[in-house]
């Protein structure tokens, strides 16, 4: 009986032991994650029931309701909270939200990063590079160049005022993002609504090929090209070079924002769609040797003055380029100083190359002396056609008179016997006699015959 006795006393010391450790209530320390009991919510503090034995508060500040735990809370939910005080006056433990939301953030945060899991944030506001966002009260930054194609500002002339306005326009939106970087020691947290983007639609981007026609509306129009919708909420990028096929300044000069149009797809690299109008039009250059030739004098309108050169345009789909090396300038002469847009002026063609759709020209002084000679030439004429004699053309005449060299032959004393004529003698003459004259006498006997003349003026008694 007294063994009996012994090792029922044996068990009831252990069994109470046990019970002492299992129910004894060690109050918890400042900084301690706790888990409660709401007792009654309200916009100004939740209480909390503390296993029973204590009550905690969460008031002020501490109230945090921008993560889902937190917000409309009610009688009977648990919830997380970080001890901020022992007692307070009411002898309650002081509680906060905001450490144990700002703690839960870090881990959901931490977890997206390695998982590359998505995450909404939230729009706090706008500078120029980008979107300063929060995910919960950890605050971050989405750059403008990782926003989803939906969302990016396109802004034809790259106005980075209208920028901002379209960024501020987000203030208060959620945006699904992924986390591209995480560094705590450096604060810097960038977060990329992209990736999320590309993520939800590489299924839809895989029924496309390159080569596939698409049909869509032009959404935005900048000026290195257009965007356009397509498919199931797809966006692709026509290039300025791909949307025709002679040279383009402004693509607003040819498209508005609301135009339907066609294009192929020519590239697809991740989620980025890229795109031709040109390619669904007949290629212009293909033929353009039937067109051109090099050496070829033809008038062209200068479209644009650069410090390399002038684009010309040919016709409405031939445009070529005059490099600066072929061009009349002078040593210190600036290529704007005597070339203007929309002067139109005669260029040769110095070289053709269809496959590259390149046309090189030149302008100088002696392609308008071409030009305006070949335009003045007249058809050639046949010796039966010629007029003879006195009907003969005076420049043709003239093309037969002796050399020069026959006067330089006459002597001194033959020009000083020459008798001066008077105004109405020379009246008479005539041109085409004297060219006549001329053609039938030697060079030395008009000098010889003059002589003679002067010396019977000279004997008047004799006549």
């Amino acid at each position: 009986m007294s063994e009996d006795k012994t090792t029922d006393d044996k068990v009831s010391k252990e069994d109470f032991k046990n019970l002492l450790e299992k129910h004894t209530f060690k109050p918890p320390q400042e900084g301690e994650l706790i888990t409660g009991t709401v007792i009654s919510a309200s916009k100004a503090e939740v209480k909390l029931d503390i296993d029973g034995i204590m009550t905690g508060v969460v008031r002020g500040p501490e109230l945090y309701e921008e993560d889902e735990a937190y917000a409309n809370l009610k009688p009977g939910d648990q919830v997380e909270a970080t001890v901020i005080e022992g007692d307070n006056e009411d002898g309650e433990l002081e509680l906060s939200f905001r450490f144990a939301g700002q703690e839960k953030a870090w881990n959901g945060l931490n977890e997206a990063f390695k998982n590359k899991g998505v995450i909404k944030v939230k729009v706090a506001d706008a500078n120029k590079g980008g979107l300063l966002v929060k995910y919960r009260q950890i605050p971050g930054f989405l750059p403008v160049s990782q926003l989803a194609p939906e969302n990016y500002p396109r802004v034809n002339g790259g106005d980075k005022g209208k920028i901002l306005e379209k960024l501020r326009s987000f203030v208060g939106q959620e945006f699904e993002t992924k986390v591209m970087t995480l560094d705590t020691r450096e604060d810097k947290i960038i977060f990329s609504e992209k990736e999320a983007w590309n993520e939800r639609q590489q299924d839809v981007i895989s029924k496309y090929k390159v080569g596939t026609v698409v049909e869509g509306k032009i959404t935005a129009i900048t000026d290195f090209g257009v965007f356009i919708s397509f498919g199931e909420n797809l966006e692709g990028l026509i290039h300025i070079s791909e949307l025709a096929w002679q040279r383009i300044d402004d693509p607003a000069d040819l498209f508005q924002v609301g135009d339907t149009i066609k294009a192929e797809v020519i590239s697809l690299e991740n989620s980025k769609i890229f795109l031709s109008a040109k390619k669904l039009i007949a290629d212009p250059w293909a033929d353009v040797e039937k067109k051109y030739q090099v050496g070829q004098v033809i008038k062209g309108k200068i479209l644009k003055v650069n410090p390399f050169g002038l684009f010309v345009s040919l016709d409405e789909d031939i445009h070529g380029l005059a490099h600066i090396s072929q061009l009349e300038l002078g040593p210190k002469e600036r290529i704007d100083d005597r070339y203007n847009e929309n002067d139109v002026i005669n260029f040769e063609i110095v070289s053709i190359e269809p496959k590259e759709h390149r046309l090189g020209l030149m302008h100088s002084s002696e392609i308008a002396k071409k030009k305006a000679a070949a335009a003045k030439k007249p058809a050639e004429k046949t010796s039966a056609d010629k007029p003879a004699g006195k009907d003969a053309p005076k420049a043709d005449l003239e093309d037969k008179q002796p050399p020069a060299e026959a006067e330089d032959e006459k002597q001194p004393e033959e020009e000083a016997a020459k008798p001066e004529k008077s105004p109405s003698k020379a009246g008479k003459d005539k041109p085409a006699d004297k060219q006549e004259a001329k053609k039938k006498t030697p060079a030395k006997k008009p000098a010889k015959d003059k002589e003679e003349k002067s010396q019977t003026k000279e004997k008047p008694g004799k006549k």
